[in-house]
């Protein structure tokens, strides 16, 4: 099929691909951009559908684009070809990546959360800041988290800030949304630990690697987990730093935890 060849930003499918850019859109459209040829690789890879291909003018032929294209008509989307300045358009920024894809949301459900032997989930209350989500979600993905749980009022992980900040890792970490009080009832026929982070917390992350599913809780940036998931863990742990440093960025910390809590870590195992 020859690719869709568009030059005005008044086209209608130009427009759909731009309202992208807000929550509502991507609501709507139950859809998300993703940028770079090697991040919508590894969408299709990760069987993630492929509603639109947007390629700019003159963009250079390879094995791995024309990979993405038969993915993309495979699942009856369409391949657009656009120029520069619509690119731009389209990414909202200047030097646009060549290679833009309109891919379908995925979500997963609570009950795939599974208390497995070595499995290692996040949970995240009420994260704010789409830089440090998607941040946290290159961590999951490098350190095999099973999924993040995204709790009450979190921002969006398919906003363009987000996907941008994982690098492609969103793709390849299951999310779940949920209301914190549905996760808390859940959290009663768990049969695995909660941990979380907490300035209360009295353990060290040394020494709590191990075998047993485990969920990880992180909080919201300003004012951390809220009581009642503090009162739902079994470990509170505080992260030691020198006397008089600020507290750590929410994603550097998670960073730490995840790590200290991985099962492929090493010791403990």
């Amino acid at each position: 099929m020859t690719d869709v060849v568009i030059t005005s930003a008044g086209n209608t499918e130009i427009k759909a691909i731009r309202a992208l850019a807000t929550k509502k859109g991507r609501s709507q459209r139950n859809a998300f951009l993703s940028e770079g040829l090697r991040h919508v690789v590894e969408a299709a890879r990760a069987g993630w559908r492929i509603k639109r291909l947007v390629l700019a003018e003159g963009h250079a032929a390879s094995p791995l684009l024309d990979e993405v294209r038969q993915a993309c008509l495979g699942e009856g989307g369409r391949v657009l070809t656009v120029t520069d300045e619509l690119m731009t358009r389209v990414a909202r920024r200047d030097n646009a990546q060549s290679v833009i894809a309109v891919i379908e949301q995925r979500w997963a459900a609570l009950d795939q959360v599974k208390a497995e032997q070595r499995a290692l989930w996040l949970a995240l209350e009420e994260v704010r800041d789409p830089g440090n989500l998607g941040s946290i979600l290159r961590t999951a993905d490098a350190f095999a988290v099973k999924g993040v749980i995204l709790i009450g009022n979190t921002v969006d992980p398919f906003s363009v800030e987000a996907v941008r900040a994982s690098m492609g890792a969103i793709v390849n970490v299951p999310l779940t949304p949920v209301e914190r009080d549905a996760f808390l009832t859940w959290r009663l026929g768990w049969t695995g630990r909660m941990i979380a982070t907490h300035l209360d917390g009295t353990a060290g992350p040394e020494g709590l690697r191990g075998a047993a599913p485990t969920i990880l809780v992180m909080g919201n940036e300003q004012s951390g987990i809220s009581d009642t998931m503090a009162a739902a863990c079994d470990t509170l742990v505080r992260i030691p730093m020198r006397p008089g440093a600020d507290s750590l960025n929410l994603a550097a910390a998670t960073a730490i935890m995840v790590h200290a809590l991985w099962p492929g870590g090493g010791a403990g195992q």
